[in-house]
């Protein structure tokens, strides 16, 4: 029996029953169904990601990505099917040949269109299909185009709620997420919703410390202004320091034109500090220089937590260490109190461009000693 989801497209969104969002969420590739102006069906597999929240389904997106193709992503018979005709439909679907009780499918029906890469809404699609499928992480997906299709309606047949399955995403495997991990220095200027910040925050706070203390906290900075004013604040900093390297003026002026510019059109600027008010004391001073060198490494594991649960969300970030070199002044610019010491500067959102990655070291050429 064909079941279909409840229809609210008049506000944008279509409604599926618990079942049908997870089979379609918990999918790994689709077949999606487009139609030439002379009435020719084509059918292709994709890569998809379905987007929406409190049970709609408001949008599905899908990568025109590197794999193999003969033609540029715009030639592409799909992409040219959906401009002449933007009603598409896109089919997952479940066989095992061992047992028929498993059988299933569910069809989605929308309109589709194709956001180019200047487009507001490309980086969040960039970002949700890469949450998805990390290897996307590597590919050059901010530069080329993605589908982007609205539901219209969700049809289904069969066991959608497989128990043996569990009706759960598959976990990224961490070697996988260790390796999306990137260093961005240009975002896209799209807000990062409260809501992930302080979940990535919470991971934050997962982090091994000494004595379960958590001795650092975290200021993040969004509004214009804000950023503008730290910007301004650690900029006569960076100036002396630059200079002190014995660099002319116009390469200073460069230098710092650019930090600046990385401050200023980074969405969401998260500033972790130590905080020792709550390490232990000792009365003499090799153990309590010991005590902060554990805060600090600390630190720096929550930091990492915090830019792998980044990555495990499709969002890229940038470590600036400038804090470290002017933490008075930073804490002076966000009116932190004293016992904040600004370490480090996180930049969060979607990059604007990939960035080159670097080569890294292979184990062997780390490890000095395997007894």
């Amino acid at each position: 029996m064909v079941t279909e989801a409840t229809d609210d497209s008049a506000r944008g969104a279509v409604r599926p029953r618990a079942e049908q969002l997870t089979f379609l969420r918990t999918g790994r590739v689709a077949h999606l169904a487009t139609v030439s102006g002379e009435n020719t069906p084509h059918l292709v597999p994709v890569c998809y990601e379905a987007v929406g929240a409190d049970g709609a389904l408001t949008t599905l997106y899908i990568a025109l990505d590197e794999k193999r193709k003969r033609v540029a992503p715009g030639e592409l018979r799909r992409v040219r099917n959906i401009a002449g005709n933007p009603a598409v439909s896109l089919l997952v679907d479940r066989y095992d040949d061992g047992d028929w009780d498993r059988l299933a499918f569910l069809r989605v029906d929308g309109r589709a269109m194709i956001l180019e890469p200047h487009d507001p809404e490309h980086g969040v699609a960039v970002a949700a299909l890469r949450a998805k499928y990390p290897q996307y992480r590597a590919m050059a997906l901010g530069e080329r185009p993605v589908i982007r299709i609205t539901p219209t309606a969700v049809r289904s047949w069969g066991a959608l709620a497989d128990e043996s399955e569990g009706a759960v995403p598959r976990a990224i495997p961490f070697a996988t997420l260790v390796r999306a991990r990137r260093s961005v220095r240009r975002f896209r200027p799209d807000p990062v919703p409260r809501a992930i910040v302080e979940e990535l925050i919470a991971a934050a706070g997962w982090a091994p410390s000494p004595h379960g203390r958590q001795p650092w906290r975290f200021a993040v900075i969004t509004r214009p202004a804000a950023r503008e004013a730290l910007a301004d604040a650690m900029g006569a900093t960076w100036t002396a320091q630059l200079a002190l390297d014995g660099q002319d003026r116009a390469t200073v002026a460069a230098r710092l034109a650019g930090s600046r510019q990385r401050l200023l059109t980074t969405p969401t600027l998260i500033i972790p500090c130590l905080y020792t008010v709550d390490l232990d004391r000792y009365p003499d001073a090799d153990r309590q220089v010991a005590e902060e060198t554990m805060a600090v490494q600390s630190l720096g594991a929550a930091i990492q937590n915090l830019l792998l649960a980044a990555a495990a969300r499709g969002l890229d970030t940038g470590w600036m260490c400038a804090p470290l070199f002017c933490p008075e002044i930073v804490r002076d610019a966000l009116d932190l109190v004293p016992g904040l010491v600004p370490h480090a500067l996180i930049q969060l959102g979607w990059a604007a461009q990939d960035p080159r990655r670097r080569e890294r070291l292979p184990p062997e050429a780390l490890i000095v000693k395997y007894d």
